[in-house]
């Protein structure tokens, strides 16, 4: 009687699987690892000691690549995205975190540290919320705050309380234009991952982006500047002189997202690169000068 096949171990299966992604996605090996992890209920560093996958979980795993390969984005697939030290729940109606916006994420906690190293409790108002994950990393990373996160699309805002239950943040469906007013001049730390992309561009973005992003969350305007300018008088007005302002823009921004914060109400402006070394956020301190 011949020797029944060995099943096949979920690290080759990974690799198959790796290669049905090649061409269709960025990191076709990681994300592969990711959904057969995910799949499995392991870590993906638990793959090698992972018992093979049954062929009903097999063809699980085949439909999770195909919608990959399609462009539903990984973390649709999975119904979750890490962020900094947080686990957040995101799917279908909120933007999916992206790793540039934990560098924004790590300036906003280093400005409330500080704060706190003064012996006082940190305001901090988190604009176009989404997901909430700066609000959630900032809570986990510098426990203590008063944190109140704003966002204006009911579908996304569902995320946003879902994401912050239980951290003590304030969650408000609203307009960043009159956000949190009885906080005027008082405030910490405003910090912002805003729609920052040009309205023209839109078919040169992936249907990652524009199939499965909430266009709210992305485009703003033909120079993709308007919500940002409208971040700053929100920040002008909210910001105690001294407090700072995060503002994450696009990689082709980094000469005209500052200039938007180059009035006498700021000073020590600077922008920052991302890890690849591109343009990607903006930080200013608010001065004495009212307006």
């Amino acid at each position: 009687m011949p020797d029944r096949p060995s099943p096949v171990r979920a690290t080759v299966v990974a690799r198959r699987g790796a290669d049905r992604l090649r061409g269709h996605v960025a990191s076709p090996e990681v994300d592969a690892r990711l959904l057969l992890a995910h799949l499995l209920g392991v870590r993906p560093g638990d793959l090698v000691m992972a018992d093979p996958p049954s062929a009903e979980r097999l063809e699980h795993y085949r439909e999770l690549l195909e919608r990959r390969a399609a462009g539903v984005p990984l973390q649709h697939l999975t119904g979750e995205a890490w962020f900094r030290t947080v686990r957040l729940a995101v799917g279908p109606g909120v933007f999916v975190p992206r790793p540039e916006t934990e560098l924004v994420a790590g300036a906003a906690i280093e400005a409330a540290r500080a704060v706190q190293a003064q012996g006082r409790t940190p305001r901090v108002v988190e604009l176009c919320a989404g997901s909430g994950a700066i609000s959630a990393a900032l809570v986990d990373e510098a426990p203590g705050c008063r944190v109140v996160a704003v966002e204006i699309d009911p579908a996304a805002v569902e995320w946003t309380r879902r994401n912050l239950a239980g951290t003590g943040v304030e969650v408000r469906l609203g307009d960043l234009a009159d956000a949190v007013p009885e906080w005027d001049g008082t405030v910490d730390v405003v910090v912002v991952n805003p729609p920052y992309v040009p309205s023209g561009i839109s078919e040169a973005l992936p249907v990652e982006v524009t199939g499965h992003d909430p266009a709210i969350a992305v485009f703003s305007g033909a120079d993709g500047l308007d919500a940002i300018r409208a971040v700053e008088r929100t920040a002008r007005r909210l910001l105690r002189p001294g407090g700072v302002l995060v503002c994450e823009h696009d990689d082709s921004q980094g000469l005209s997202a500052p200039a938007i914060f180059s009035g006498v109400a700021w000073r020590g402006t600077v922008d920052h690169p991302d890890l690849s070394g591109r343009p990607r956020f903006v930080s200013a301190t608010r001065t004495q000068v009212a307006g």
